[in-house]
């Protein structure tokens, strides 16, 4: 049975005039063209190098190609709401898009812990690092990673789609997120949050702090290095990741790792922007300014 009197909702987008919002745009759609260049150049790069066929840039090549989707889901649609040819979204495709989005960002997390534990293996144990993170467990952890990601999801995304909306329909958004459909809807909520702030804990936190282990466990073999050229030389290896790291978990906590929904929609909407547009953005760079065997395969 169909349970919801909306059939559609409008996303409002970033009010303004024509020309701030034709300038939001062009900023959208550069940095989607450099994101997916960006990100499609680190995959190409680690595929025709040999030299880089090791775990870590496996782990990076899930993450690019994990960001040119998660920037894809949210933003062409953005732009399209911006210039005001396609404000409207079905109640089906806004679950979707809210799915993806969610699934995509847990995958991330996931991602980035396993990458976090991966730097740890390298730098507390280099003489056993070939045998102990080999290309099967390496593929069996990317394969987590995804499986994780989207389970982790599914029950949120069904919860969300049997809430009743009657209306007002107009999303405070650029695009489908779980706070806007909370506030949307006229039925009882306290599930679906209750499912969201139980599913942030385990996803966000529970990655957070393997990160935050792997990094203690980094740092106190690192000092332990007598020379300070090896503790640079160590530390280097993992600069890239702590710094996307902080990026992205910054972010994702204050969005997601809360007892309810009610922090401003229009903050969330700042926030969203900075995770949907920025980190993707900035990831690829942040790889290629602080690996020195990026910079030498470009």
């Amino acid at each position: 049975e169909n349970r919801t009197s909306v059939e559609e909702f409008i996303l409002l987008g970033f009010p303004g005039t024509w020309h701030s919002r034709f300038s939001l745009v062009l900023v959208f759609a550069l940095t989607y063209s450099l994101t997916v260049i960006g990100n499609a150049t680190i995959i190409a790069l680690v595929w025709m190098n040999r030299n880089l066929h090791t775990p870590m840039y496996f782990f990076l090549c899930n993450l690019s190609f994990l960001e040119i989707w998660y920037t894809t889901s949210a933003i062409p649609k953005a732009i399209g709401v911006m210039l005001g040819t396609t404000q409207t979204i079905s109640f089906s495709v806004c679950i979707l898009q809210l799915f993806f989005l969610l699934s995509l960002g847990s995958t991330e997390c996931f991602l980035l812990s396993v990458m976090a534990y991966d730097r740890c293996l390298a730098i507390c144990y280099p003489l056993r690092y070939s045998s102990l993170m080999n290309n099967v467990l390496s593929a069996r952890l990317a394969l987590s990673s995804w499986l994780g990601g989207f389970m982790a999801i599914s029950l949120l995304a069904f919860l969300t789609s049997r809430l009743t909306f009657c209306g007002p329909n107009v999303i405070n958004h650029f695009l489908c997120d779980i706070d806007s459909c909370l506030a949307l809807s006229c039925s009882n909520t306290w599930p679906v949050e209750l499912a969201t702030f139980l599913v942030s804990i385990v996803v966000v936190v529970a990655s957070c702090v393997v990160t935050l282990v792997s990094y203690i466990c980094i740092i106190s073999s690192v000092l332990r290095i007598q020379s300070t050229h090896g503790r640079k030389k160590a530390f280097s290896t993992c600069s890239a990741h702590l710094s996307v790291v902080t990026l992205w978990y910054a972010s994702t906590i204050f969005l997601y790792v809360k007892p309810s929904s009610q922090n401003s929609l229009d903050l969330n909407k700042f926030v969203n922007t900075f995770n949907t547009i920025v980190t993707p953005l900035l990831n690829p760079f942040i790889y290629t300014l602080r690996n020195k065997e990026v910079k030498q395969a470009l």
